[in-house]
C-alpha cells in the first residue's frame, strides 16, 4: 500500500507592514505594483497565497510556514516586515476585519478590501481552501462585530476622516469649495461624507469623466474634466485626492502656478489651500509643502483623528474583543476541519484506487458480463468503500477539530499502512 504523509494541520503564516510601524513612504516602497504577478510567483512556493494592499497596510497571507514566507519576501527585495504564524494568524485577521487594527478604529472599508483581495487571489488561481476560509470567516466576524457593537459609529473610514480633518482645520466647511480627485471606492466615501455636511460647492474630478458625472450626480456636486484639474484647484479651499494612479497626479509646479492665481494685487500672501492626500501610492508631490500658503496633509496626519475615535470607542472595542475571542475558537476548529478534509480527500483517493483495482479483478473473473452487471459490481464496491470509511472519517474529523492531531494521524496510519492503533501501548 502507498504511504500517506500529508499533515493534518494547516500551516498558515502572515507577513507585512502597517500604519502601526511604517510611514507612508515605507508603505509605498513595500507595495507590489503588479499584484497578479506577485501572487503567481508566490504560488510557486506556497499552496495558497493572498495579498492585501490598502492605504495603511501591505500583508501577505500564505498556506505555508513563517520561515519560508520570510525568505521569499527577502528574495522579493522586502524587509522591515513582521511575521506571525499559527493561531496568531486567525486572531489577527479577526481583529483586522473587526476594525480594531485599523488606522480609523471601526472603519467599514476593510471588509470590502478583504473581499476584493480574495477575489483577485481566486482570479489569479492562487487561492486554497484554508485561505478562502480565513477571509470568509474574518469578514463574517467583522459584520457580527459591527452589528452587535457601536464600533463603527461616527467617522468610519479614512475618507470620512479626511473630511473630519478638513472641517477641523477650517472650523466649518459651510460656504467652502471642495474638490474631490478620484471617483473610486475612496472617492465615494469622501464624497458621501462631504454631502452629509449639506454642502453644494463640491467638485469631482476623475480621469474617466463619465465616472465623475455619476458620483457628482449622487451628491449634488459638479463633475469636472481632468484636464481642468488645476483650474478647479485654484477655485477650491480644500482638495482631497484619492485616485488609484500609480504616480502623482498633482505636481509641485502646477500648484505653484495655481497659487499665483490665488494672490490678489493688494494681498500680502495667497489664500490658503489645503491639500489632503489619502491615496496609496501618493497622489500629491511632497514638494508642494515648500509653496507659501499650501498646507499638505497625508494619511499620517489622520492618526490624530484615529486617536479621538479610539477614545470614544474604547468600550465598544472591548466588546468587540469579547466577540473575537468567541469567534476565534470556532475559527480554529474550522481550520482544523479544513486540514482534516484535505487529508481525507487523499484517503478517499487512496481507497478509490484500491476499489477500482479490485472491481476490475472481480469483473475479469466473471468473464463476459453485460453493462447492468458491471454497474452493479461498481455500485457494490463503491458503497462498501464509503461505508467502511464513514466511521473513521467522522473520528478523524472530530479528532482534528479537538486538536488531537496525534490521534487523527494514528487512525490514518492504521488504515493506510496497516499499523495498529495500540502498537505503542503496553
Amino acid at each position: 500500500m502507498s504511504e500517506m504523509s500529508e499533515p493534518l494541520t494547516t500551516p498558515l503564516a502572515l507577513a507585512g507592514i502597517s500604519h502601526h510601524t511604517a510611514d507612508i513612504a515605507t508603505l509605498e516602497a513595500f507595495r507590489f505594483p503588479d499584484e497578479v504577478a506577485f501572487l503567481r510567483e508566490a504560488r510557486e512556493r506556497f499552496h495558497g497565497v493572498l495579498l492585501l494592499q490598502t492605504c495603511n497596510r501591505v500583508e501577505v497571507l500564505v498556506q505555508g510556514d513563517a520561515r519560508s514566507l520570510e525568505e521569499f519576501l527577502h528574495v522579493m527585495g522586502r524587509d522591515g516586515f513582521t511575521v506571525i504564524e499559527g493561531e496568531a494568524v486567525p486572531r489577527h485577521l479577526l481583529e483586522l476585519a473587526a476594525g480594531i487594527d485599523s488606522l480609523i478604529v471601526g472603519e467599514d472599508q476593510i471588509l470590502g478590501q478583504l473581499k476584493q483581495a480574495l477575489a483577485i487571489t481566486q482570479e489569479a488561481g492562487t487561492s486554497c481552501a484554508a485561505i478562502e476560509l480565513c477571509i470568509n470567516k474574518a469578514v463574517h466576524a467583522g459584520v457580527r462585530v459591527r452589528r452587535q457593537t457601536g464600533i463603527n459609529r461616527g467617522t468610519v473610514s479614512v475618507g470620512s476622516a479626511a473630511v473630519t480633518l478638513a472641517e477641523k482645520l477650517l472650523g466649518t466647511l459651510r460656504d467652502r469649495h471642495i474638490l474631490v480627485v478620484g471617483s473610486g471606492e475612496m472617492g465615494v466615501l469622501v464624497a458621501q461624507a462631504l454631502a452629509a455636511k449639506g454642502l453644494t460647492a463640491i467638485y469631482v474630478a476623475n480621469r474617466t469623466y463619465d465616472r465623475a458625472v455619476i458620483l457628482a450626480e449622487k451628491i449634488g456636486g459638479l463633475a469636472v474634466n481632468f484636464k481642468d484639474l488645476y483650474r478647479y484647484i485654484a477655485l477650491s479651499d480644500v482638495v482631497i485626492s484619492c485616485t488609484a494612479a500609480p504616480h502623482a497626479v498633482i505636481r509641485t509646479e502646477g500648484v505653484r502656478e495655481v497659487m499665483k492665481e490665488r494672490l490678489w494685487p493688494l494681498d500680502r500672501q495667497p489664500r490658503h489651500l489645503i491639500l489632503i492626500d489619502i491615496a496609496q501610492p501618493r497622489d500629491i508631490e511632497e514638494g508642494v509643502r515648500e509653496i507659501e500658503g499650501v498646507h499638505l496633509f497625508t494619511i499620517d496626519d489622520l492618526r490624530s483623528v484615529n486617536e479621538a475615535a479610539m477614545a470614544s470607542r474604547r468600550d465598544e472595542a472591548a466588546r468587540a474583543r469579547q466577540i473575537i475571542e468567541e469567534e476565534l475558537e470556532h475559527f480554529i476548529r474550522l481550520l482544523r476541519r479544513t486540514a482534516a478534509d484535505e487529508t481525507l480527500a487523499l484517503l478517499y483517493t487512496w481507497a478509490e484506487s484500491i476499489r477500482g483495482r479490485e472491481r476490475d479483478r472481480a469483473l475479469a473473473r466473471l468473464g463476459a458480463v453485460d453493462e447492468r452487471t458491471q454497474a452493479i459490481v461498481d455500485d457494490l464496491t463503491r458503497a462498501l468503500t464509503k461505508k467502511l470509511l464513514a466511521d473513521v472519517t467522522t473520528a478523524i474529523r472530530a479528532s482534528a477539530e479537538r486538536g488531537d492531531i496525534k490521534g487523527a494521524e494514528t487512525l490514518m496510519k492504521a488504515i493506510t499502512r496497516g499499523e495498529s492503533c495500540f502498537q505503542n501501548e503496553e
